[in-house]
């Protein structure tokens, strides 16, 4: 009798329903593995602990993933790279796109504050597509991101008048009537950076409120998408790898995000030019263009406390992990709350080749 592969297509003709759960354990394992750098200021050992954890998972998965944006360029940081391996790679695994971000907020894991979390995005290419996640080959990018209130009020004008180059005060009032909104209700978000002054003394001149952040701009992109998010709209310049990671949560929302590269200098720019992006420069991409097609998959484990989403937390038994998992398929969104015991919760390490229980808190822990 013939043995029958494990993921053959025809046998399974929805494989994300079965493997997404795979990826959250990923996320899972990197927000338990990180736990224990929270406040100790060392970025950089926290994000290889996470990586560490992330390809321990995948070396599980019969799966033929590449990594297609990945993080770590910008600081030198460890992390995972543009152009690995993921996954076991055998004969008929499914194949996957990936983007990952181990950590989105890793200035916020040494500090020991809130809003960090651990990020993966999984897309299986449709026929005619060769790559379904954008990968953009500059440092930063502009950013606008809204939710499918605004995007449906936009698409209802039948013009397109929401665009990321227009003035703040030209965008923030079109956003306040999609929401139905008065304009100093509208929530604001922008990351706290010395590039923002300008922008920031704007919106608060516009009497909006506004909520500044010090890192993690892929959960403050997708919060305007999110039931009760609690942000309206984010704008500013941020990492370009974290805008496609929010354009595949956004994605699965149905928000939008708006992005256009922005070359920090000349020498950038010209880089920018050399990889064929000349024509490019000045083009806004939106969500289809980050994220295409309806197979995507995006998972995050919140590590410490976002928006609506508890970080790690440890009892006497259990360590308590709260993560969201969403398919573009279907928009189902699952916010997954999970208790692993400690007495027998293990994480598989790459480093380690194997399996170690989760390293519980101790009283001079940061917690």
């Amino acid at each position: 009798m013939k043995t029958m592969e494990r993921y053959q297509v025809e046998n399974y003709p929805d494989i994300e329903r079965i493997i997404q759960f795979d990826f959250v354990r990923a996320t899972e394992g990197a927000a338990l593995t990180v736990y224990r750098w929270l406040g100790r200021g060392e970025k950089e050992k926290a994000d290889a602990a996470a990586s560490d954890a992330i390809r321990g998972m995948f070396d599980l998965m019969d799966i033929r993933g590449e990594v297609v944006i990945g993080e770590g360029i910008k600081d030198k940081a460890p992390g995972i790279f543009k152009g690995e391996k993921l996954g076991r790679w055998t004969e008929n695994a499914p194949l996957y796109d990936i983007a990952v971000d181990p950590i989105d907020g890793t200035t916020n894991v040494a500090k020991g504050s809130g809003s960090s979390l651990s990020v993966i995005a999984a897309a299986s290419p449709e026929p005619g597509v060769e790559c379904a996640l954008l990968d953009i080959p500059c440092f930063y990018v502009m950013k606008l991101a809204y939710g499918p209130q605004v995007k449906n009020y936009i698409r209802s004008l039948g013009v397109d008048c929401l665009k990321l180059t227009s003035p703040v005060d030209e965008l923030l009032p079109i956003i306040a009537r999609g929401l139905r909104k008065r304009l100093t209700d509208l929530v604001v978000c922008v990351l706290d950076r010395p590039r923002h002054e300008r922008l920031i003394k704007e919106i608060r001149s516009m009497g909006c409120a506004l909520r500044l952040i010090s890192d993690g701009d892929v959960t403050a992109a997708m919060l305007p998408s999110l039931p009760a998010g609690g942000i309206d709209v984010y704008i500013g310049i941020g990492g370009a790898p974290e805008a496609v990671l929010a354009a595949a949560a956004i994605k699965c929302l149905g928000g939008e995000i708006q992005i256009m590269v922005w070359p920090k200098d000349e020498t950038e720019r010209q880089f920018l030019i050399e990889q064929g992006w000349e024509d490019r420069l000045n083009q806004i991409f939106y969500t289809d263009d980050l994220a295409r097609g309806g197979n995507i998959i995006f998972c995050a484990t919140a590590i410490t406390d976002c928006p609506g989403i508890p970080g790690v937390r440890f009892t006497d038994k259990y360590a308590i992990t709260t993560s969201l998992l969403m398919r573009a398929k279907n928009r189902t969104i699952r916010k997954i709350e999970t208790y692993h015991n400690l007495n027998y919760k293990t994480i598989r390490l790459r480093s380690e080749m194997g399996e170690k229980l989760v390293s519980t808190p101790k009283f001079n822990d940061v917690l």
